[in-house]
């Protein structure tokens, strides 16, 4: 996503109310990993989405911003074998995520039976569940109903197919925000900044 599609993107979702659905969802991430007690934040996709993007760029948040706990570890439904360790975790990590734990699941599409198990024996034995999730399959009109992942979440963030509501521009703003403390920067706020970084270059991560 370029500078100039995300200054444009700021000017259409004015007053719509999404940018503040964002906000609220990364100030629940931020809250979950910073939160008295708190664990580490895993961070899972599905067999077909990795989501390598975002994890750059919480990486890059929880550098910017001092909080640690933003940086995640991204698991792999498949491990190559010659994966550095940073990218050698797979999902059994989720079954002993427990009580402290923050398990954020990105799912584009369907998250699967089998991850979905995992997710729910994460979520029993104590960690608390964020889910950005596409557009539920078979919604008339592409908007974002309830999905997969709706009863086993504690905040979940629904992202349509319109055009007004890209899942990369989702992911973008969610890290952005999410690196912000409260109150101190408006939703519009936040994506002008993130139009600001992309703008200045590569970001810092070893992703």
């Amino acid at each position: 996503m370029d500078a100039v599609r995300v200054s444009a993107l700021r000017d259409r979702l004015a007053g719509t109310g999404w940018l503040e659905a964002v906000g609220g969802f990364a100030g629940e991430l931020r809250h979950a990993v910073t939160r008295r007690g708190a664990g580490e934040l895993l961070l899972v996709g599905t067999t077909g989405y990795e989501p390598w993007h975002l994890a750059a760029h919480l990486e890059d948040e929880a550098a910017w911003s001092d909080v640690p706990r933003l940086a995640p570890t991204l698991l792999r439904h498949r491990v190559p074998a010659a994966a550095p360790a940073h990218l050698a975790h797979g999902l059994g990590r989720l079954t002993g995520a427990g009580r402290g734990a923050t398990v954020l699941v990105v799912a584009p599409t369907s998250a699967g039976e089998p991850l979905l198990e995992r997710v729910h024996d994460a979520r029993r034995h104590g960690a608390t569940v964020l889910a950005l999730e596409g557009a539920a399959p078979g919604t008339p009109d592409g908007s974002a109903g309830p999905g997969e992942l709706a009863g086993l979440a504690h905040r979940r963030l629904a992202v349509g197919t319109a055009e007004d509501e890209p899942f990369d521009l989702a992911q973008h703003l969610v890290s952005a925000a999410a690196g912000q403390p409260p109150g101190q920067r408006s939703a519009l706020g936040r994506l002008a900044a993130l139009a600001e970084r992309l703008t200045a270059g590569p970001t810092i991560s070893r992703w």
